[in-house]
């Protein structure tokens, strides 16, 4: 039997290190070739580690949501033949223990007798937990809270001050707390027994005990990278927000006719390929709109191409894959795009290529798109366009009140490059657009 040490790949690009997102096997597991052992997180994307070798896992070296530099060995194999132990360098290797069993959230382990502290390793602590159990009651206080009653009107319940804070704290009003003390003074068993459920409320109706629960939960992997992003295009970019009404009344009818009259093979339409197609349009126009700002070297990068990046929710968490040259496209090869990208963000075979290169961003919710919002810019993008929902509403024209569909565009855009005047004639130009669908077609 020999040893097999596996190391946190090189994934390239420059990436110095990765978070475990996720372990596949356990100690004891065996193994097959190729079947994937972990999964583990870059700034890029998400990569799956396959063994090499067939083996039984002797050990692994890293928690979820631990980051873990280049080269360091995460997971040791046991198996035939010599392995490659020797091959592995000193300097990259990670220690190798095997896991130390862990005690329950229920119990505490009690200390081992002096002698045998010293042959035998103490067991490692239990994992950190906020949960909060409800109080056990027992004796007197769980005895007067089965009978309690709401106080007559104007009497006032007696309580120390430490007692009265847990109550606030807890959302109890001590009216309805029986007191077990002289002069039926609240103690703090009679508050737990009352929190355990056992009080009662005016007209004898059994009080609801407060939820004191809390989930101690970890932000790691792909959660993570959303956070880390989020918080730094907010604490670096001023943020300009514009919105603006469209009535999308005609391209609504005109994209509804498309799908009718569409093609075999021809993806089902929405209103997303006619907004992008409208943006490549304007951007035309405002080149500044597709641009990356180093603002550590004072760079715009301007470019000719439209990547249009388009944020799509997945099971994991926002991602925005990339239509890459959105210039090229007509509507329906945006649309079959579109479609394409996020199916494969959603079911996890988006390639990391199709995930970076973005020049300008497309956000929007759907029919939860809401009246407003607010979106954040793509760094180091300078812009981003939010579509809301399409309503119904009463537009006056032609001296009467006619029904027209309504959509706003909510656009942010970093105020270091963009001027409020270019942001608002930006959005002008694409509410002309889409309220006159004929030009989208119309070669500028």
């Amino acid at each position: 039997m020999g040893l097999h040490k596996i190391q946190m790949p090189d994934v390239g690009e420059g990436i110095t290190e990765a978070e475990i997102v996720e372990w596949n096997v356990k100690v004891g597991d065996v193994v097959r070739e190729d079947d994937v052992l972990a999964a583990v997180m870059t700034d890029k994307a998400t990569v799956e580690i396959p063994s090499p070798v067939d083996g039984t896992v002797k050990a692994i070296n890293g928690d979820v949501g631990e980051s873990v530099a280049v080269g360091t060995v995460i997971i040791s194999l046991d198996v035939e033949g010599p392995g490659n132990e020797a091959e592995v360098s000193e300097a990259a290797s990670a220690p190798d223990p095997a896991p130390a069993p862990q005690p329950s959230p229920e119990s505490v382990p009690e200390p081992a007798p002096e002698s045998a502290a010293a042959t035998e390793p103490a067991p490692a602590p239990a994992p950190k937990t906020a949960t909060v159990t409800k109080p056990v009651v027992t004796g007197k206080g769980a005895a007067m809270a089965s009978a309690a009653v709401p106080r007559a009107e104007g009497e006032k319940p007696i309580a120390s001050p430490a007692v009265r804070k847990r109550a606030m704290d807890a959302g109890i009003k001590l009216t309805y707390v029986q007191g077990s003390g002289p002069a039926g003074r609240i103690t703090h068993d009679d508050l737990d027994a009352h929190m355990a459920g056992a009080g009662a409320t005016a007209g004898g109706i059994a009080s609801r005990a407060p939820n004191l629960n809390v989930e101690e939960i970890r932000v790691i992997g792909l959660r993570r990278k959303i956070a880390e992003r989020m918080q730094d295009a907010k604490s670096r970019i001023p943020h300009i927000t514009y919105v603006e009404e469209v009535d999308v009344t005609e391209v609504e009818s005109l994209r509804e006719h498309l799908n009718v009259n569409r093609k075999d093979g021809q993806p089902k339409l929405t209103i997303l390929p006619f907004i992008m197609k409208a943006m490549v349009i304007a951007i035309k126009d405002y080149p500044k709109l597709s641009s990356h700002y180093d603002d550590g070297n004072d760079v715009l990068y301007q470019y000719g191409a439209a990547h249009i990046g388009m944020a799509a929710q997945t099971p994991g968490g926002l991602m925005v894959p990339v239509i890459k040259h959105a210039e090229i496209h007509d509507i329906w090869g945006l649309a079959g795009e579109s479609k394409r990208l996020a199916d494969a963000a959603r079911d996890g075979s988006i390639t990391r290529d199709e995930l970076t290169g973005s020049t300008i961003t497309i956000s929007s919710l759907g029919r939860m798109g809401g009246i407003v919002s607010t979106p954040v810019i793509n760094s180091p993008e300078v812009a981003i366009v939010g579509v809301n929902k399409v309503m119904v509403q009463p537009v006056f024209k032609d001296g009467g009140f006619i029904p027209r569909k309504i959509m706003n565009l909510s656009s942010s855009f970093d105020h270091r490059i963009v001027d409020g005047w270019d942001a608002a004639e930006f959005i002008q130009r694409i509410r002309g657009l889409l309220e006159n669908p004929a030009t989208l077609f119309i070669d500028s």
